[in-house]
């Protein structure tokens, strides 16, 4: 028998990412997303259920899995305040992971980002900082933790600074070498694999991987 992977924000840039390559891992024979709205993909491992975020405990018998894949994430502007940006960013991921533990998940996967700190002056650092913390509290069987720099990949949403920061990047990105190789920018296809090696190879209780160590976990 293979393994179940949970995939919740699979629709997003790395989401995407890593629903088409589970789906394709020897090791799943069943993939299945946590949705908003069903989307248009068709795969015979491949299970959707539509829930609402804000009603996650009708969810929680549901919530049965190997290694659950949590990329959720949004934007302060697209949130529209601080309070619904750590919503989606703390609460719903921290939630997800109380249920993957007692559920008896294998492991647990996120993503935050690149600065992650309680102790960071800017508000989106520090919230996925007290996240970090959180879900380091709840004693996962296995907590993996990935913080990419700049992601690049095929947005479905239109965030015009990320687009131009790739640019900038895809010109400075041979520059940042030794110590600065971290601040390389990183895309999404790259961070998947990681993350789906990671489940599939590490038995490390908790691990926090920076950018650099992502791009060397996920090379083809």
């Amino acid at each position: 028998m293979g393994k179940t992977a949970w995939i919740i924000g699979g629709t997003g840039l790395v989401g995407q990412q890593l629903v088409d390559q589970a789906l394709r891992h020897a090791q799943y024979d069943r993939v299945v997303m946590l949705v908003r709205k069903r989307k248009e993909l068709d795969h015979p491992k491949l299970e959707q259920q539509e829930i609402d975020f804000a009603k996650l405990a009708d969810y929680e018998f549901a919530m049965q899995g190997d290694d659950v894949f949590c990329c959720l994430g949004t934007t302060q502007k697209k949130a529209g305040s601080q309070q619904a940006f750590r919503l989606v960013d703390h609460d719903y991921p921290l939630y997800v992971a109380r249920t993957a533990k007692m559920q008896g998940a294998r492991s647990f996967l996120i993503i935050t980002a690149m600065g992650a700190s309680v102790h960071s002056s800017i508000f989106y650092s520090r919230v996925k900082g007290e996240l970090e913390q959180h879900l380091k509290e709840l004693g996962l069987n296995a907590l993996h933790i990935f913080r990419p720099s700049l992601l690049t990949g095929n947005r479905t949403e239109h965030r015009s600074g990320e687009k131009y920061a790739a640019k900038l990047f895809q010109v400075i990105n041979f520059l940042l070498v030794g110590p600065l190789r971290k601040y390389r920018s990183i895309d999404a296809a790259v961070v998947a694999r990681a993350m789906l090696h990671t489940a599939n190879e590490s038995v490390s209780d908790v691990s926090i991987y920076g950018s650099d160590q992502i791009a060397e976990l996920g090379k083809a």
